[in-house]
């Protein structure tokens, strides 16, 4: 087990079109202007892994803590970042560790 203090939020998106991957990621680049993440970093995957090419963008993020978290998800920016990026994405995988 780790004695880690913060958060990480990981999630991943596949494109519906590979064209939009572009647009995805500068959707999901609005993100990081809310001010809540002591790390915030979206990027395409670089595909190194030869068996899971299925993912196109990936945003990290660390949060100090479940409330910091929850102030970014509550904030109207993240909102917005969800109108662009929802119709333009196929799979959204998640995870906070």
């Amino acid at each position: 087990m780790s004695d880690r203090t913060f958060i990480r939020h990981v999630v991943l998106f596949s494109a519906k079109d590979k064209a939009d991957i572009g647009r995805i990621r500068e959707g999901l680049s609005m993100l990081a202007d809310i001010p809540h993440s002591s790390l915030f970093e979206v990027v395409e995957n670089s595909r190194v892994d030869a068996f899971s090419g299925e993912i196109d963008v990936v945003v990290y993020a660390e949060f100090k803590d479940d409330a910091a978290l929850q102030a970014y998800k509550a904030d109207p920016i993240y909102q917005q970042a969800i109108d662009l990026v929802r119709p333009l994405r196929d799979k959204r995988i998640a995870a906070d560790f």
